[in-house]
C-alpha cells in the first residue's frame, strides 16, 4: 500500500514494529499469509480532554489495496456499472484511525466509540447533526471511565456518500426531505458504511477481549460482531440535541437508532 513510501523507510518501520499487517481476524502477519489491513503506530497525539492533557495513542490503519489492483478493477468496468468501482475506491483508499487513551491495550471491557467522519459536525461545528458533540462526549466518558478508544472512520462522511454529495443532500433537506430520503434522491444508498475493519483492529489491539460499545446505532454492533469483536454491553451516547438537528435525530430513531422517545 502507498508504493511511494521509500523501501528503506518501510523496512525501518517494520523493524521497529511500527508498521504491521493484519489478517481479517486481527492476527499479525509476519511471513506469508494474505494481509487485509496495514496499521501504523502508535504515534503520540496529545489532546485536551475536560481540561486534562492526555497523550492519546494514534494507530492509523488502511485496507491493503495496491494501485495495480485498482487499475485492474477499473479496466473491468466496461458496461457503465461504475458503482462497484466507486465502492472499491471508497472502501480501500480511506485511512482510518484508532485514538486510544493510555492503558487501552491492557484494559478490561474498555469503552469504544466507532465514529463516522463528519467534517461538517466534527470540524466545521455544524449544529445540523449531533456528531461533533458525540465525539467530544465520547472522549470525556472514556477519560472518566479510565480507559477507551475512538475508532475514527474517515470514509464515512454522509453515511458513506462523501462531502460533495452531502452538501447537496443538505439542500434537499432544506426543501423538505429527511436525511435518508435525500441520499436516495441522489441515487445513493441510505447508509453504505461498513464497520468491520474496526473489528479487525480492535481484535488485534485488545487480543480478542470484549468492549463496551458507546453507540446508539445497532448497525455498528452488528458489523463489529460480524467481524468477530465481542461486545459486553452497549452504552448509549446522546449529546448535542438542538432545534437545528431534531428532525435529523428523529429520522435516525425511525431507522432503528436507540434514542429516547421524548426528544
Amino acid at each position: 500500500m502507498f508504493s511511494y513510501v521509500d523501501p528503506s523507510i518501510r523496512a525501518q518501520l517494520i523493524a521497529k514494529h511500527q508498521l504491521i499487517d493484519l489478517d481479517r481476524a486481527g492476527r499479525e502477519i509476519t511471513e506469508g499469509g494474505q494481509p487485509h489491513l496495514s496499521m501504523l503506530g502508535p504515534v503520540t497525539i496529545p489532546r485536551l480532554i475536560h481540561g486534562h492533557e492526555v497523550p492519546l495513542e494514534w494507530y492509523p490503519f488502511v485496507r491493503r489495496m495496491e494501485l495495480a489492483q485498482v487499475l485492474a478493477a477499473a479496466s473491468g468496468v466496461t458496461d457503465g456499472a461504475s458503482a462497484a468501482f466507486r465502492e472499491l475506491l471508497h472502501a480501500n483508499m480511506s485511512v482510518n484511525s484508532v485514538f486510544a487513551l493510555p492503558g487501552f491495550r491492557t484494559s478490561h471491557e474498555p469503552l469504544v466509540r466507532v465514529h463516522s467522519c463528519c467534517l461538517t459536525g466534527d470540524i466545521f461545528g455544524s449544529m445540523r447533526c449531533d456528531c461533533g458533540p458525540q465525539l467530544a462526549a465520547a472522549f470525556e466518558q472514556m477519560l472518566d471511565a479510565g480507559a477507551g478508544a475512538v475508532i475514527y472512520m474517515s470514509g464515512h462522511e454522509g453515511r458513506g456518500i462523501g462531502l460533495w454529495a452531502k452538501a447537496i443532500t443538505y439542500l434537499l433537506q432544506d426543501a423538505g426531505q429527511d436525511t435518508f430520503q435525500a441520499n436516495v434522491s441522489l441515487g445513493l444508498p441510505e447508509d453504505s458504511r461498513d464497520f468491520t475493519d474496526a473489528a479487525v483492529v480492535l481484535r488485534h489491539l485488545l487480543d480478542d477481549r470484549p468492549i463496551k460499545l458507546l453507540s446508539n446505532n445497532p448497525h455498528k454492533k452488528a458489523d463489529l460482531e460480524a467481524g468477530g469483536q465481542r461486545i459486553a454491553a452497549v452504552v448509549p451516547l446522546v449529546s448535542g440535541i438542538t432545534p437545528h438537528n431534531l428532525r435529523y435525530i428523529r429520522s435516525k430513531r425511525a431507522k432503528g437508532h436507540l434514542l429516547p422517545g421524548d426528544l
